[in-house]
């Protein structure tokens, strides 16, 4: 091969990203594992322990015992995270959002200190009201 240098650019190439391909995989499974509700504190422990010492076994014997759930707890996860951000996002809307009596009393404040006239203060009033 070092005849071809460009053959062994592609191989490490190759070769480099099939690491990363690897290294997401666990990544992965170690995400799994760690957002299981199902498994125990010493369960997770144990299947961490095998995936890192015995990676390429650990890994196959965990997606053959675990992999149907992985994608029902993944989406169950993203489930809960978007309930999360919709609750966040509605009270933060609904606290920046003055009411109606708010809105009456700055006007109130207005005309009192002669910043409005009252024609002006009851015509706000009535656009408030409708």
């Amino acid at each position: 091969m070092d005849d071809y240098p460009l053959m062994n650019l592609f191989l490490t190439m190759i070769w480099f990203f099939l690491f990363v391909a690897w290294i997401s995989m666990l990544v992965s499974l170690l995400g799994d594992i760690f957002r299981s509700r199902d498994l125990s504190g010493w369960g997770k422990a144990l299947w961490t322990l095998l995936i890192i010492v015995l990676p390429i076994l650990g890994a196959l014997i965990y997606i053959v015992a675990r992999g149907e759930g992985m994608t029902a707890r993944t989406l169950e996860d993203y489930e809960r995270r978007e309930r999360e951000f919709d609750s966040y996002v509605r009270s933060v809307a609904a606290d920046s959002r003055p009411s109606g009596a708010d809105e009456l009393a700055k006007l109130a404040r207005l005309r009192d200190a002669g910043t409005i006239t009252t024609t002006e203060f009851e015509g706000q009033k009535a656009k408030l009201l409708a």
